[in-house]
């Protein structure tokens, strides 16, 4: 049994943002952080107060998180780049919106003094002579994670303990945000000072200007007169929030979030439900009707529509019977259509099933299908402009020393530039039937003849054609050339000249898979000079079309470990800087060396060179730790740290350097997940360095210290690549059903009155009603599990619920 949470994020758009640079405008992104742990840096949008970046994430979270924020910020070329403003959600406001946030949130100033993070570790006891309590005993020990203040990445913390008129400081600890202190404060106890509470606040010593706040705790001493002593690592919070003038005036962003906390149970509890699941599109072969998978298509929500799609294609993959869920819903769909024009049009349960199982499966044919294309659009940056109204001469600069380019020598040299790009991409699409993956081919030859057999007249001979390219270009090649980065095939948004050639490529590619060769250019006839180009790209898609959906079956070398091998490889790789110690000192020069590093399914490895002999390698199994590494310790935020052990048992540290804050985290969660059924990990570790005789990071001299920080395995993000998870996706499927049994119940009850009729036999009557009964029951029996779980977890809360109790 495992507890789940999972965030999801939409960062839309922002508007009215306040001008920060001298052009008048300014340059936004946003900064996500969990708990004040950065884990999302969206792209730049240039000189704009109304930036939109349409950016969606998955992160898997701690159950113990607290709050999610995001920073929008000015970036700056030659200076610090400047805060426009924050919104912080806690996860009790989430929680209470099970259905998600979709609306306008205000910017808000950001406060120092509420800008606070860490844990203190402090032991307070209640002393006396006797049963009649005299004096409170405050004992400061540590703390870890706090905020940093000074330009040196650190701060100069110290305790001040208040209580009942009485003030006690602590020694200030130099440089570190893992001070340990080890002090004790004594109080003397008195009736009438029973209500007030004792307050324990971390400061940041400063020389010259004011000390910084670093948070808060507060106890209430009723409580802890009743307990004598409690001992524990508490979280600082911060001040009492102040009133901003500037509410409304910083602008605001449009978020989407939708939280969701699930227990998932052991597999056996799934069983029956998968098995029922897998029936209902088993039985569509035998030719039954799919009572199951048309209840759930007939009471999916709009709203809900595309998780549920998401869960079923998942479930079915790991269950080895996509193509068959997927040809139900086809049917499905051409029972409910008569007008070929609008097949598969809709955000219908089939179309959204299409396009998760197009993510989840051909992402690594579409990356090497466009991968070329695109990046070659990037790097030539050419102005390519088509539309007569949109021309700017300035823009396209000049042909010679002293002639300007006219409006026709742009739109000529735009229409060479785009036949090029789109002609390489055609020819892409041609080769590309050689490598797509066998799934894809088989599911998109089955939704062919389907199609084919439902609109035999020789008038829709177009109509199967359509329906493939509905799904490959529509809604899977053209999203992604319009926005790369939304598909992982650029780090970075296009600007606004390279965005131009994209939408005007994507357009292109569009018109061809409508396959009108007479209406392709009549809304923008001044699409109208890529008109030959566009006729041949239709023949070529036709001829694709013909060859994709002839695929053999007898190469068919099993379903689901072909999927294993598309989908769930939790392979990654890239050039990275790296450093690897061995019982040995940091040298205070740059030790920082490029290699180009490979995570596969069981090591790590790395070599010079993407094609050199892979000489190093660390397994998996192995690693202890894999976390981020403080700032101060060189000089950089986006170095993490891989703790391994040899043979031996010796502990070795790999200390890796990415060029951003997004492929940190993107390294740290593919690592987190490949790591995480190890069972020999560290509960702690330090995020700082040993070098000079101690670690950095506390000041501790002990090599072999077991670290002043508690590991963080919870947060990772969702990848495209990463593997199937059968249990969750069986927890989330069950989570929808259980929300509309009663609505299924009802429509099943109408189905079955208006099929009625139209039965084959009684007994084959009676097996559908007794498959559909047993669906409820096995629903029931899911629900009475969880029930068992959630009192046996609110017993042990009940434990665990005084020490939060003194705190106030």
């Amino acid at each position: 049994m495992a507890k789940r949470s999972t965030l999801f994020i939409r960062i839309v758009e922002g508007k009215n943002l306040p001008i920060k640079d001298i052009t008048g405008s300014s340059d936004p992104y946003c900064i996500v952080r969990i708990d004040n742990e950065a884990i999302i840096r969206t792209a730049t949008i240039w000189k704009t107060l109304s930036p939109f970046w349409g950016e969606e994430y998955n992160v898997h979270l701690p159950p113990s998180f607290h709050t999610v924020s995001f920073y929008v910020l000015d970036e700056d070329s030659l200076s610090r780049d400047d805060v426009i403003g924050k919104v912080s959600i806690s996860k009790e406001a989430l929680t209470a919106k099970p259905q998600g946030i979709d609306g306008w949130l205000n910017l808000t100033e950001i406060d120092p003094d509420e800008e606070v993070q860490g844990e203190i570790h402090l032991h307070i006891s209640v002393l006396g002579d006797g049963d009649v309590p005299t004096r409170l005993r405050c004992q400061v020990m540590e703390a870890r994670d706090l905020a940093k203040k000074d330009r040196n990445g650190a701060s100069d913390p110290f305790v001040r303990v208040r209580y009942n008129g009485k003030t006690c400081e602590s020694a200030v600890v130099k440089k570190t945000r893992y001070p340990r202190w080890n002090e004790s404060f004594e109080f003397e106890l008195e009736d009438a000072s029973a209500d007030s509470p004792l307050s324990v606040e971390v400061w940041d010593w400063d020389l010259v200007s004011r000390n910084d706040f670093l948070g808060k705790v507060l106890f209430n001493i009723n409580g802890l007169q009743s307990a004598q002593q409690e001992e524990g690592w508490f979280r600082l919070g911060p001040d009492k929030p102040k009133h901003s003038e500037q509410e409304g005036a910083l602008g605001s962003l449009r978020l989407q979030l939708r939280l969701r906390d699930e227990t998932v149970l052991p597999s056996s509890h799934y069983q029956p439900l998968t098995e029922l699941l897998s029936q209902s599109v088993g039985s569509h072969v035998n030719g039954n009707w799919p009572d199951l998978i048309m209840l759930i298509d007939e009471t999916t929500t709009a709203e809900s529509r595309q998780e549920v799609a998401s869960n079923l294609v998942k479930l079915f993959l790991g269950q080895g019977l996509v193509k068959e869920f997927l040809d139900v819903l086809f049917k499905l769909e051409l029972d409910k259509t008569t007008e070929p024009n609008t097949l598969f049009r809709s955000n219908s349960l089939a179309s959204k099933s299409m396009e998760s199982f197009l993510k989840v499966a051909g992402m690594q044919y579409l990356h090497r299908l466009l991968g070329p294309t695109i990046n070659k659009i990037f790097e030539e940056r050419r102005y390519v402009e088509l539309d007569p109204n949109k021309v700017e001469l300035r823009e396209a600069g000049c042909t010679g020393l002293h002639r300007t380019q006219t409006e026709a020598d742009v739109i000529q040299q735009s229409t060479t530039h785009l036949q090029s790009y789109l002609s390489e991409l055609l020819n892409a699409i041609l080769q590309s039937a050689s490598y797509c993956p066998l799934v894809l081919c088989q599911v998109f030859q089955q939704l062919y003849h389907r199609v084919e057999a439902c609109f035999p007249d020789p008038e829709y001979r177009k109509v199967k054609f359509i329906a493939v390219t509905s799904f490959l270009c529509l809604r899977f090649i053209s999203p992604a050339i319009m926005s790369p980065k939304l598909f992982h095939l650029r780090e970075k948004h296009a600007d606004a000249r390279t965005s131009r050639s994209l939408l005007l490529l994507a357009k292109a590619i569009q018109m061809i898979a409508n396959l009108d060769t007479l209406a392709c250019c009549s809304k923008e006839p001044w699409m109208n000079p890529l008109q030959p180009t566009i006729q041949q790209g239709i023949a070529q898609l036709k001829d694709f079309i013909t060859r994709l959906v002839s695929c053999d079956d007898a190469e068919d070398l099993g379903l689901q470990a072909r999927m294993s091998l598309q989908c769930g490889t939790m392979e990654k790789e890239g050039y990275l800087l790296l450093h690897r110690t061995k019982d040995k000192c940091m040298p205070m020069t740059s030790p920082f060396k490029k290699y180009f590093v490979t995570l596969s399914k069981d090591t790590l490895s790395y070599a010079r060179t993407q094609h050199s002999k892979k000489t190093s390698f660390i397994s998996l199994p192995k690693i202890r730790a894999v976390e981020k590494v403080e700032e101060k310790s060189f000089g950089s935020a986006n170095v993490m740290q891989i703790i391994s052990g040899d043979d031996s048992g010796q502990l070795e540290t790999l200390y890796l350097d990415c060029k951003s804050v997004n492929e940190l985290n993107h390294w740290l969660s593919a690592l987190r997940k490949a790591c995480s059924h190890n069972t020999d990990t560290m509960s702690s570790y330090h995020p700082g360095v040993y070098k000079a005789d101690r670690w950095s990071c506390c000041h501790q001299k002990d090599k072999a210290d077991t670290g002043c920080d508690k590991t963080k395995h919870g947060v990772t993000l969702q990848e495209w690549y990463d593997p199937l998870d059968p249990d969750l996706e069986s927890q989330l499927i069950y989570r929808h059903l259980l929300g509309v049994q009663q609505v299924m119940k009802e429509k099943y009850l109408e189905l079955k009155k208006l099929h009625a009729n139209e039965e084959g036999t009684p007994e084959k009557g009676r097996e559908k009603t007794d498959e559909v009964m047993r669906f409820f029951s096995v629903l029931q029996d899911l629900h009475d599990a969880h029930l068992a779980v959630e009192e046996e977890e609110e017993r042990a809360k009940n434990k665990n619920n005084f020490l939060l109790e003194l705190q106030t």
